[in-house]
């Protein structure tokens, strides 16, 4: 595993807790940012699955 997919689970799993804590408390603006962060997380796991496939 490499440095882009770490990066991109961790944003992930940050951006779901975030929305998560946004659906509990009835907080539109906390989903939005959660689910922007999730998206931003698995576009660097992508990122990082596409290096670690070329250098393999």
């Amino acid at each position: 595993m490499n440095k882009e997919q770490v990066k991109g689970n961790l944003e992930k799993a940050a951006g779901k807790a975030q929305r998560k804590l946004g659906e509990a408390l009835g907080s539109e603006k906390h989903q939005y940012e959660g689910a922007k962060k999730e998206v931003k997380g698995s576009k660097e796991k992508t990122k990082g699955n596409i290096k670690d496939t070329v250098n393999h």
